[in-house]
């Protein structure tokens, strides 16, 4: 399991603090929004080169720890 920490940073001088992939300026919101619409991780490696799988697993982490859902 991917520990999210290390991927996902949120601070408020970027992206008015949403929390984002560490390193970049793209928003957890938007690639589980991807996720969500069917975009399959191929897609979205490709159209977001900057990404790696770990960092959309990640994403996947984040979102299931804040909505309290721990898979460890």
């Amino acid at each position: 399991m991917t520990n999210w920490r290390e991927r996902v940073l949120s601070d408020p001088q970027v992206m008015f603090g949403k929390p984002v992939i560490a390193g970049t300026r793209i928003p957890v919101e938007h690639i589980l929004r991807k996720l969500a619409a069917d975009m399959s991780l191929d897609a979205i490696l490709r159209d977001y080169p900057a990404l790696t799988a770990e960092d959309i697993q990640a994403a996947l982490a984040y979102a299931s720890d804040v909505n309290g859902v721990r898979s460890d």
